[in-house]
């Protein structure tokens, strides 16, 4: 393993250790609904994960959906449920074990905490209202957390040698803009029919906030 590689491993073990040592795991094993929120989200994550184009090892574009999954579960449990996925999705294949910290920082880290500090801004800073809600804290968060992620990889795959700038740019970097839309459009549809159908499932969302006015 390089250096880069090893730095992104701690770095993601460390996150991974505080979100769960902040989460009550005894209260988990004893709550059923949130069981099957997180193995059930972890499940759709995985599917969407494996549904990736690319030429090259590692070059690989898909769907993220994290934003959404932020949302829906909040900053810790998005990490944990985030991680079975990735944890599953590297054993199916989706990258090798070498890189598992740098997909993790770059691939999980990143977008939750965009999606979270954009949340958290939008509600200290901005007026409270349904619309703020879907569109600039799951549509805006899900473009911008697609397109940081390919930026990001980008340069460590050229930090650390594995493709010239030349096949990046061409295989990988070029495909941003083809993904950024979509990215948002499924996280923004997929928590507005959640906060409309079953808005228990969102854990940052309440009434009392967006909709009692």
């Amino acid at each position: 393993m390089t250096l880069i590689q090893w730095v992104c491993l701690g770095v993601y073990a460390l996150v991974l250790a505080i979100s769960i040592k902040n989460i009550s795991l005894i209260g988990l094993s004893k709550d059923k609904h949130q069981q099957h929120l997180v193995f059930g989200t972890a499940a759709t994550l995985f599917v969407l994960w494996m549904f990736r184009a690319g030429i090259f090892d590692g070059l690989n574009v898909h769907i993220l959906g994290l934003s959404a999954v932020t949302l829906m579960l909040g900053f810790r449990y998005a990490v944990i449920t985030a991680t079975l996925t990735l944890v599953g999705a590297t054993a199916a294949g989706y990258g090798s074990w070498q890189s598992i910290g740098v997909n993790g920082v770059f691939g999980v880290l990143l977008p939750i905490g965009i999606t979270y500090l954009v949340l958290m801004l939008t509600f200290h800073r901005i007026a409270r209202h349904l619309f703020v809600y879907i569109f600039l804290c799951a549509f805006f968060p899900g473009a911008l957390s697609t397109a940081l992620k390919i930026l990001t990889l980008s340069g460590y795959y050229y930090a650390d040698n594995l493709y010239s700038w030349d096949t990046i740019y061409n295989n990988y970097l070029l495909l941003t803009p083809l993904l950024v839309f979509p990215e948002a459009l499924i996280n923004g549809m997929a928590i507005t029919i959640l906060v409309i159908y079953q808005p228990k499932w969102v854990y940052t969302f309440q009434d009392k906030f967006y909709l009692d006015k």
